[in-house]
């Protein structure tokens, strides 16, 4: 313990050093336990690593302050009371944090092994294990003779939980070992929650709440499910949630003379216990220098999204056990390894307004405005509540903290709301009855989540939506016709349905502003290319809510004609693959609209026209029926282009792989997908396959 001099108080500076210490020791204490014993983070993981960052290098400028109670002495939080203690054989360790996120920060953890082992410029690179940073619950399991005997969380680093219950339901941890495993043999790992597993288990919890199930609750992500289900004390309970598991090194290993068993580098142990039955990250590379480690978290990070668990960085560890000895530990942390993080992808800040935003077909959705902050990459000022029950599940309210979340291309959102930062006189939010951009009535119809504007193209909201729907690539494509222009014909009132676009001259365009008579040349060219489409890119164009392009061409094949498609009663509708009861009203109920048809015989007057064909039943489509997935880049082939010539083949082409997945198409680059397809046993194909495949449908062959 260390000891304050007699005149401390004396020294002003030094005086206000003590008292922000003693704040950020209650802060992290206080996020520890909220984290690491009650399940419920209170703050995202990119501000508790400031305030313990902050802790650390005031101590580091003036050790007298540093405490045996600091945080920065601990590893984790305590266990919990109601599991048995169980004393690690050997310490379950941390293994510090480099917050650079840049390139920088593989390069300093190199510089420092290479100057910690005296190594000069001339002599050869230092060689590396690279692995993913789970972000989930570090687990021991230790096993006595090849049988698993006890499981234990980290805990405080010296003490954890006795956990063996509930781990012994995880299917993917082998209870019994072979016969050349060490006699005795604790592996430690992560336990962790797939992010499809997650929202399995967060849809039951739904449903159990909506059905009046008392104590039950949604998890605030994969990390905080998976913690709550490792803690459980009933196993029946646990057992029914999702957990996997990934082995990354060795606690205790006692070896017998009979069988030794020896590995020089952790590579090497990684490999032996793969051998010995545990899951280890297909991930994991040898990775020789600076260089390729910030190749590798360069492309893990470009990967990270399309994972199917959560990850918050990689971990690098020097390969050699012998340097790993050599190099020894530092405090409690390895000298020899570090976690390299990545941009945080939870952030707090505050709620400036709650507006409610309308789509294109007239869907309500309410829309946090955030003050601007740093996340998953970019600059997010606005997040989704999705609905009006999630908002009111959420309850955001105006003035709140928030935790903030951004994957990749993902929508931002509002994880969860800090109450004890909540102004008192917060307003609740409640979805308005009248749509906020025309004033026409809002409604809620029976069996939806969402309130839609009943306006329809006199709303001019929708009106917008409505027109960049119509003029987009995989529509009629009107190039050139983007948001902002549109913005200003709505608004000028110059188009107010679909088919105004075709009556527009060269003097109303010009007129707009930032509209040169080239560029306005350019968009009645735009228009006039535009009027020779297809029907399928023409029924999708139209908007018509549930039908989707894939459902277009179904259509199309099914009836041939437009007009067919205009008059089919519902029963004939529902004959149509892809399209079930729900849409089959939808279509219905859009061509009963009188101003509806109004609007298609107005296109075909404007000379917007199309072939069409005989009927072509599904039953007569060599493979239909059969599902295809897409991935990776083809030698010579457009993702788009297969996807036409597989879906006139009258197979359907999804966008994930599944169980009802019946053949993935693999190009260069696959990645997940093609990962998923193999652990299903799901046929795979190259670009060479495909073709022969589809050779095979034209010839007559029937798969």
């Amino acid at each position: 313990m260390f000891e304050f001099s007699d005149d401390s108080n004396t020294d002003p500076i030094r005086t206000d050093l003590s008292k922000r210490v003693a704040e950020l020791h209650q802060a992290l204490h206080l996020h520890a336990h909220s984290y690491y014993v009650l399940d419920a983070p209170s703050i995202p993981d990119a501000e508790y690593d400031k305030l313990f960052s902050e802790l650390q290098n005031i101590e580091a400028a003036h050790p007298e302050l540093r405490t045996a109670d600091s945080p920065t002495q601990r590893v984790g939080g305590k266990p919990m009371s109601e599991f048995a203690t169980v004393r690690h054989a050997v310490p379950m360790l941390s293994i510090r944090t480099e917050t650079d996120t840049e390139a920088s920060g593989a390069e300093s953890f190199d510089a420092r092994i290479r100057k910690e082992l005296s190594l000069q410029a001339s002599d050869a690179v230092v060689e590396y294990v690279a692995e993913l940073k789970f972000d989930g619950l570090a687990m021991s399991l230790r096993y006595e003779k090849g049988v698993l005997v006890q499981a234990a969380t980290r805990g405080d680093g010296e003490y954890g939980e006795d956990v063996t219950h509930n781990i012994r339901t995880i299917g993917q941890i082998p209870l019994k070992l072979p016969e050349t495993a060490p006699g005795v043999l604790e592996v430690r790992g992560e336990v962790y929650m797939r992010r499809d597993d997650f929202e399995c288990l967060n849809e039951r919890q739904r449903t159990k709440i909506a059905a009046g199930a008392k104590g039950e609750k949604t998890f605030v992500n994969p990390r905080n499910a998976a913690a709550g289900s490792v803690r459980q004390l009933d196993p029946a309970i646990a057992a029914q949630r999702p957990l996997s598991f990934f082995a990354y090194g060795v606690g205790e290993v006692s070896m017998s003379t009979s069988n030794p068993v020896v590995w020089g580098t952790h590579y090497d142990l990684l490999q032996m216990l793969k051998n010995w039955g545990f899951p280890v990250a297909v991930e994991v590379n040898i990775a020789k220098g600076a260089t390729e480690l910030i190749a590798y978290h360069q492309t893990i990070g470009k990967l990270r999204d399309t994972l199917p668990f959560d990850i918050d960085g990689v971990v690098y560890k020097v390969n050699s056990l012998t340097l790993q000895q050599q190099l020894g530990f530092v405090s409690r942390e390895p000298r020899w390894a570090v976690a390299h993080k990545y941009p945080a992808q939870e952030q707090l800040t505050t709620v400036l307004a709650i507006e409610v935003q309308v789509g294109r077909t007239g869907k309500l959705t309410p829309v946090a405005k955030l003050a601007p902050v740093f996340v998953g990459g970019v600059t997010v000022t606005n997040a989704t509540l999705h609905n009006e029950d999630e908002a009111r599940r959420k309850d955001v309210r105006l003035g709140d903290t928030v935790i903030v979340r951004r994957a990749g291309d993902v929508i931002p959102e509002v994880v969860s709301v800090l109450l004890e930062k909540r102004q008192n006189d917060a307003p609740i939010f409640t979805m308005p009855h009248v749509c906020p951009v025309c004033d026409s009535v809002a409604v809620r119809e029976e069996g939806e989540a969402d309130y839609r504007c009943t306006g329809g193209l006199f709303c001019s909201a929708q009106r917008k939506h409505a027109i960049l729907h119509f003029a987009q690539k995989r529509a009629v494509e009107v190039d050139g016709l983007g948001e902002k222009l549109v913005d200003q014909m709505v608004e000028a009132g110059i188009v107010r349905t679909l088919p105004d676009l075709y009556k527009l001259g060269l003097t109303t365009l010009s007129e707009l502003d930032r509209m040169a008579d080239k560029s306005a040349q350019n968009i009645l060219v735009a228009l006039q290319n535009s009027k020779q489409t297809t029907l399928p890119r023409f029924l999708y164009g139209l908007g018509i809510r549930h039908v989707g392009e894939a459902t277009a061409k179904a259509l199309v094949k099914h009836f041939g004609k437009l007009d067919a498609i205009m008059d089919a009663p519902l029963e004939q509708l529902t004959q149509v693959a892809d399209v079930g009861p729900i849409v089959a009203l939808s279509l219905r109920t859009f061509f009963d609209q009188a101003h509806n048809r109004e609007v298609v015989e107005q296109l075909r007057a404007c000379g917007v026209t199309w072939t069409e064909g005989e009927p072509s039943p599904a039953a007569l489509l060599a493979l239909s029926g059969k599902t295809f997935v897409i991935t990776g880049t083809l030698p010579t082939l457009g993702r788009d282009n297969l996807k036409d010539m597989l879906e006139a083949a009258g197979a359907k082409v999804a966008g994930s792989v599944s169980k009802k997945t019946h053949y993935l198409v693999a190009g260069s680059d696959a990645g997940s997908k093609l990962d998923k397809a193999r652990e299903l046993e799901i046929a795979i194909l190259d670009e060479a396959g495909v073709l022969a495949l589809l050779n095979d449908t034209t010839s007559g062959v029937n798969l």
